[in-house]
């Protein structure tokens, strides 16, 4: 067994993450520059380090988790699941099942709450949004967020959903409270069930044709029926009938 390999398999068994289902070349790059960083020479001398230092494993879980996240990102998107996918979704269940999948520091789940707020009393709101990296769900919590996070948000939510605090933007108290924030491991962890909305965003470009093929299996049966699964503008799925979807809008997949 190589030496990124026994770097798999010693993490798998510390944290149930199987980093032998996301491309092996992006992660090992990720990884090699963290240890290269650290003046160590190896994924077995970068383990034994992690050992001994909390503060590193934090920093390799990042690492291997990818948090980048903003506001509103791939505008156009969000445009289509507020004029067309919702009024649909809405008119099926005025109490909407929705899950922020991967949701790292925050940024999509509460645009999810900040885009259903246009359309339901907050009472009707509720996002499930989860994360394996414990740094990003605390963070997410948190709710204050840089200028460059809200790049992409209209101006009209940015005036209504958040304050600015110092050289941060916290969102409004009320709308923190419709996202509920768990830790959810996409690869191990049992799905919610009866779903109308599943958003999981540029996380699935970083997983293999194996794991892709699992996870889009598992949405849908996250899902009801006519329920949507809306993905990252680079995650276009191919033959979608074969995992019991069909196209709705670009990005967005009805489960039939």
């Amino acid at each position: 067994m190589d030496d990124y390999a026994q770097f798999i398999a010693k993490v798998k068994r510390k944290t149930g993450i199987d980093l032998s289902l996301y491309k092996e070349a992006q992660m090992k790059r990720r990884l090699a520059s963290l240890y290269m960083k650290k003046g160590l020479k190896s994924f077995a001398e970068l383990f034994a380090a992690m050992e001994k230092e909390p503060a590193l494993w934090h920093e390799c879980l990042d690492r291997m988790t990818i948090n980048v996240s903003e506001f509103y990102r791939n505008a156009k998107r969000w445009e289509v699941l507020e004029g067309v996918i919702l009024p649909r979704l809405l008119a099926e269940n005025p109490r909407p099942n929705v899950w922020s999948a991967a949701c790292s520091t925050g940024e999509e789940p509460y645009t999810l709450a900040m885009v259903l707020a246009k359309r339901l009393p907050l009472h009707r709101v509720s996002v499930l949004a989860t994360d394996i990296d414990d740094n990003a769900l605390a963070r997410a919590r948190l709710g204050l967020y840089s200028e460059r996070s809200l790049v992409e948000l209209p101006e009209e939510m940015k005036q209504t959903f958040f304050t600015k605090d110092g050289e941060y933007y916290k969102i409004d108290e009320k709308i923190k409270q419709t996202v509920k924030f768990q830790k959810h491991n996409l690869l191990a962890d049992p799905f919610p069930r009866n779903m109308d909305l599943i958003v999981c965003r540029n996380v699935l470009i970083y997983f293999t044709e194996e794991a892709k093929r699992m996870l889009y299996r598992k949405f849908h049966d996250a899902l009801r029926t006519g329920g949507v699964l809306f993905v990252g503008s680079t995650e276009q799925i191919f033959n979608p009938g074969l995992y019991g979807f069909e196209v709705e809008e670009t990005f967005f997949y009805r489960k039939k």
